[in-house]
């Protein structure tokens, strides 16, 4: 493999940080290629409460973020001299977990008198497919359309070009990973509810209840407000005598189907051959399976990244950074992190 991407790329090695929700990951890059990319997850912190808490997720940072990065670069076999440049996380997300890695980019940007760019969370993800990593070498193909899929986003965004975004649709209440957080929750199966969902649902029938696909006719928005409440009018309809591998697979099948037909759809309607899905709800093996068999059939190719670039990652975030530091962007050292922003403007 070679560095002769469809997008610039910083030439030397980069020093990536992410912490805008609940894992802590340091990754180092050269060009596209993934030389580490180490991440401590707070899951198991975060299932006493079912949900991310925010200060205990910035406190686990804290004691996580050195350990991580000085793993990332033994693993990369490139020490700190060699860095050439520090990019991180620094919007959207919690804003004590992102405080926590900006001060860290901050303090080695300066220590080592390095250029610093913060990068855009969602820009990471639609980034991801792009890694160099073990095996995985893929190319976009301009325009694509990118699927964002996590707990906190569904969207559908339009690249046309190297860093020019469009977002072209999005859920109009809640994201596909928390209506799988949430269905879990009610069906008793723990926290990450995609993960448990996907686990119990391997023996269930996906035919077993009828569950609800809202907005059928409309290529570009979801919603996945009335599949929670419908699985909860289920659990309470059934009682003790619900059989929940089946409820789970029935969840799984209402949520990943709504994700393929409509991402199609809307490639479709937008005139694209290529389909990028990204974040976390991404590693879903039923989400991807489907996804690959009817894009197939449709004519559109459909990539996702490794499993392990899905969820969130440093190496991400590194590609990114990459792609931005090589078409000029720079941050000083007031940077600053903000909960909420849109993708960042063309470069």
């Amino acid at each position: 493999m070679t560095d002769s991407a469809p997008f610039p790329v910083w030439p030397g090695p980069v020093l990536a940080i992410e912490t805008s929700c609940d894992e802590t990951s340091a990754a180092v890059l050269v060009g596209r290629t993934v030389r580490a990319n180490i991440v401590s997850s707070q899951v198991d912190l975060h299932a006493q409460w079912g949900g991310v808490v925010p200060e205990a997720a910035a406190r686990a940072h804290v004691e996580a973020i050195l350990p991580v990065i000085e793993l990332a670069l033994r693993t990369s076999e490139i020490p700190l001299e060699g860095i050439t440049a520090i990019v991180v996380t620094n919007r959207p997300g919690l804003v004590g977990a992102l405080s926590v890695g900006v001060t860290a980019a901050k303090t080695l940007a300066a220590v080592r008198g390095l250029p610093l760019v913060g990068v855009h969370h969602l820009e990471g993800h639609m980034m991801s497919p792009w890694a160099w990593v073990d095996d995985h070498a893929v190319d976009p193909v301009y325009p694509h359309l990118g699927l964002i899929v996590s707990g906190g986003h569904t969207e559908l965004v339009l690249v046309s070009a190297p860093g020019r975004y469009e977002l072209v649709g999005e859920t109009l209440d809640d994201a596909a990973g928390e209506a799988f957080d949430k269905s879990a929750r009610v069906l008793g199966l723990g926290y990450p509810g995609g993960v448990a969902i996907a686990r119990i649902a391997e023996n269930g029938n996906p035919q077993r209840y009828a569950l609800p696909r809202a907005l059928p006719k409309d290529p570009n928005h979801f919603s996945f407000s009335g599949l929670k409440t419908a699985v909860l009018r289920l659990v309470e309809k059934e009682g003790a005598g619900i059989c929940v591998p089946d409820a789970a697979a029935s969840a799984q099948a209402a949520i990943t189907d709504v994700l393929v037909q409509k991402a199609l759809a809307s490639a479709d309607y937008h005139n694209v051959r290529q389909l990028a899905v990204v974040g976390g709800v991404a590693a879903n093996t039923r989400l991807r399976t489907e996804l690959q068999r009817e894009g197939a059939r449709r004519g559109i190719a459909v990539v996702v990244p490794p499993p392990a670039l899905c969820t969130d990652n440093a190496a991400m975030i590194g590609l990114a950074g990459s792609f931005r530091l090589a078409t000029g962007s720079r941050d000083g050292l007031g940077l600053e992190t903000l909960p909420n922003a849109p993708l960042p403007p063309n470069p």
